[in-house]
């Protein structure tokens, strides 16, 4: 990575330089949070629409940074030790500076851009290049306007070739990442309708993504791909180009394929000689993949037989951190997609804070690292440093610069050496992080540790959800809180694990059901103020006990639990009023406010945080009128109630629907609940955060006639190929569901229940279909969305959701 003084980074900034300028500046970081090594480190702050990062420096000075990147009307003056680079703009500037540190690197840089597979390229080429070159590339998905430059910043000087990928989500941005990356190299996938909201058309988002190779020396792409062939020859008809595809003026040609027993086989012809490349994958993004990064190791001047063996042994790139159950009351935080110092911070911060919540000791199982830029005694110290900073107790080293550095304790010299020798009941009650460079094969270990438990599991992706949680906080204004509904085991997904991203998130409030689910967060850790929406007479003192808030809805409630507090001698105790503007279910009403007011006024003891109420049907239209005329009433209720009680206090009448649809409502605070997990009223941009996923178990003929499953409903109206599922409606499937009302994802295609769904398996029809035992199985996710199973059953998707079962495991992924 980069290392340069911090006036080199001012005069690469444009930017003036306050204070001190002895610091090296080491690595860059914009996330406080993510930041453990403060030597060497700069802050850069920047200001977004719900955070400003200025507000971090003085906890970070504290914790010794010494280097920021501020913008001009920040005051320095109390910070005597450290270093400040003034600018306009914190992000400008830092692609300014990006810019300048890329002109030093001898090495040729590949850009990769495209709508899908940029990534899975990236991590396949380079797996195939570091058979024989020296390779950088960007850690993770990192091809944002903040992603890039830390990618670029991070290359070591001593690299043969580096991989650097590009997104963008709108127009302009390019242009700003070509400064940084300027690739000698041009990757392009393909054009599809990812982020395609702010592009009038895939023509014009081709023409945006091609801005990337306006200065390279040769672009890489698919030359079937009608559209971008005509965009290269259209806009960059000068460049050099390089193509693979089934045509014969294709560079590499691929004459024919077909599927086998383990993948696909393709017979190819590059430069006039013929040979065959084995892929262990049969659908076609793999392919995909896989021929464009063969062509640029070709390119790069690999031997075919050295790409082809390469080839062979790719496995599928987990692009995220996944958090399993392991052995023994063991968790297993599996993050072997990079292993750099950068990711290695990220991964262990993650694991302290899981330990901690879960009060399991921390254990590290790290391979060597390579292309560190150090001396593996360097490096070893830095990890010895960061593993002291957040208290883990045990360490395991894989690797042989690891066996030389610590002399072999704790240590072996390769992943074979470690499963021989190791007895896995020495693992117990440990949150274990695996975090090993890919050619250690740490799948090896992650399955030997990996509980042996029901196939069937719910992925909750946690980015997906931090990005809904940004999606609805960017139509609210900055001053509006947001509580967040975990309640129900945080609607099927998992409570500790979805409440702490929530925290991390700078949620406001959470709210839970019942007062075991908040008593439950709090032991795991969590701090946040929780609202308990059910509160049971019998829990109040608990609920003291934890510091949990009731939300009160009757004078009955309001007495009971105001003779609790006073009971156990607090001094002020905070509660939440529900008011009743039109659901008919729990509250009081709006002729109740004068005696609501008197009592409260006798109850000293009790403060109003926040009164609220429940919308009957902000998420139709033809419920307007009345969503309206509830949040009329609300607010004259809650006008008399602070007229009458003599202060202010939180107000919030929205829930996800309402969020999107009546942002007039919003008022101090909101409450989310399912639009986190991807569910919009208004067709808003989210993402997927739980997919429920299985496997096909066994593939059965069955012929023309015969009946499948329980009662016989199910029957073979010709010859049939049926594929064993073992997913059912005790796992969550509903059982309405059964003979063709619903559908699974095999393989790229939908294919419908047959006859009824048992309580552990289910079966689909897959005749015609290439499907083979082992294959993946999609219940609900992406191809099939929660909102379109809940209209098959009528239902809505919440029930879908929370649905699931305990049974089925959860595996958590963090990128």
């Amino acid at each position: 990575m980069a290392h340069i003084t911090l006036k080199q980074f001012a005069d690469y900034a444009e930017g003036t330089l306050i204070g001190s300028s002895s610091s090296i500046i080491e690595r860059i970081a914009f996330d406080s949070r993510k930041l453990l090594l403060t030597e060497g480190a700069l802050f850069i702050a920047i200001k977004g629409l719900n955070h400003d990062g200025h507000s971090y420096i003085p906890d970070l000075y504290k914790r010794g940074v010494r280097a920021f990147l501020v913008e001009k009307d920040f005051d320095f003056s109390t910070y005597n030790e450290a270093g400040f680079v003034l600018v306009d703009d914190a992000v400008q500037a830092l692609h300014k500076v990006v810019a300048q540190i890329r002109k030093t690197f001898p090495f040729p840089i590949v850009g990769i851009t495209g709508s899908n597979g940029k990534t899975i390229v990236k991590e396949w080429a380079s797996r195939i290049l570091e058979k024989q070159f020296k390779v950088g590339r960007s850690p993770r998905s990192y091809n944002s306007q903040l992603g890039v430059p830390l990618s670029v910043f991070m290359l070591e000087p001593h690299c043969d070739v580096a991989l650097i990928e590009a997104g963008i989500s709108k127009p302009g941005e390019m242009q700003l990442l070509q400064k940084m990356i300027d690739p000698q190299i041009g990757v392009i996938t393909n054009i599809g309708q990812a982020h395609q909201e702010n592009f009038q058309s895939l023509q014009h988002k081709l023409h945006e993504k091609l801005k990337l190779f306006q200065k390279a020396e040769i672009l890489l792409y698919n030359l079937d791909d009608q559209l971008i062939n005509a965009g290269i020859k259209e806009l960059l008809p000068e460049l050099q180009t390089l193509t693979y595809g089934s045509s014969g003026q294709a560079d590499l040609h691929i004459i024919s394929q077909e599927n086998t027993s383990k993948g696909r086989s393709i017979q190819c012809s590059y430069q006039g000689n013929t040979f065959k490349v084995e892929l262990p994958f049969n659908d076609d993004a793999s392919v995909e993949n896989v021929m464009i990064s063969v062509l640029l190791a070709l390119h790069l001047g690999m031997h075919k037989q050295a790409i082809t063996d390469a080839v062979k042994n790719l496995q599928p790139v987990a692009m995220r951190l996944e958090q399993k159950e392991g052995i023994n009351n063991c968790i297993i935080i599996d993050d072997a997609y990079n292993s750099d110092l950068t990711s290695l911070e990220l991964a262990l911060d993650f694991l302290d804070q899981l330990g901690a919540k879960k009060g399991l000791s921390k254990t590290l199982i790290l391979s060597d690292i390579f292309q560190s830029g150090m001396s593996s005694e360097a490096w070893f110290e830095q990890i010895q440093r960061l593993m002291k900073l957040k208290n883990i107790e045990r360490f395991i080293g894989i690797g042989p610069e690891l066996y030389k550095a610590t002399n072999g304790k704790n240590a072996y010299r390769s992943t074979e050496d470690f499963l021989s020798h190791v007895h896995i009941n020495s693992f117990k009650d440990e949150a274990i992080l695996l975090k090993g460079s890919r050619s250690f094969s740490f799948e090896h270990i992650s399955s030997f540790l990996e509980q042996r438990r029901h196939k069937t599991i719910l992925e909750v992706d946690l980015n997906a959800l931090m990005h809904n949680v940004q999606t609805f906080r960017s139509v609210l204004k900055p001053e509006t809180k947001m509580l967040a509904m975990v309640k129900a085991f945080s609607y099927g997904s998992g409570s500790f694990e979805i409440a702490n991203v929530l925290q991390r998130q700078k949620i406001d409030y959470l709210g839970v059901a019942f007062a075991d689910e908040g008593i439950e967060l709090r032991e795991a850790g969590i701090n946040l103020p929780i609202i308990v929406m059910n509160p049971e007479v019998s829990s109040f003192p608990l609920m003291l006990q934890y510091d949990l808030e009731p939300e009160i809805y009757s004078f009955h409630l309001l007495d009971t639990f105001l003779n609790a507090a006073e009971r156990q001698g607090n001094q002020k105790v905070l509660v939440h009023i529900k008011i009743d503007t039109g659901m008919n279910r729990m509250g009081f009403l709006p002729d109740e406010m004068d005696e609501l007011i008197i009592r409260l006024d006798q109850a000293p003891l009790l403060k109003v945080a926040s009164v609220f109420s429940h919308l009957a049907g902000s998420d139709e239209v033809f419920h307007d009128d009345f969503t309206r005329k509830q949040g009329e009433i609300f607010s004259r209720c809650c006008e008399k109630l602070a007229d009458g009680i003599g202060y202010s206090f939180i107000r919030h009448i929205l829930n996800s629907a309402g969020i999107e649809r009546f942002p007039e409502l919003q008022m101090e605070m909101v409450r989310l609940g399912i639009g986190m997990y991807g569910i919009s009223a208004s067709g808003k941009d989210l993402k997927t955060v739980a997919t429920l996923k299985s496997y096909v178990s066994q593939l059965k003929r069955v012929p023309k006639g015969a009946t499948i499953g329980y009662g016989r409903r199910g029957v073979a109206s010709e010859d049939k190929t049926i594929a064993v599922v073992p997913v059912g409606y005790a796992d969550g499937l509903n059982r309405l569901l059964s003979n063709g009302v619903g559908q699974l994802f095999i393989n790229q295609h939908k294919v419908p229940l047959m006859g009824n769904i048992c309580m552990d398996m289910c079966m689909v029809d897959v005749t015609g279909l290439s499907v083979k035992e082992g294959d993946e199985v999609e219940i609900f996710g992406n191809h099939i969305t929660m909102d379109e199973m809940a209209e098959q059953l009528g239902t809505i998707p919440y029930e879908i959701l929370t649905g699931i079962s305990r049974r089925v495991k959860r595996v958590y992924y963090l990128e």
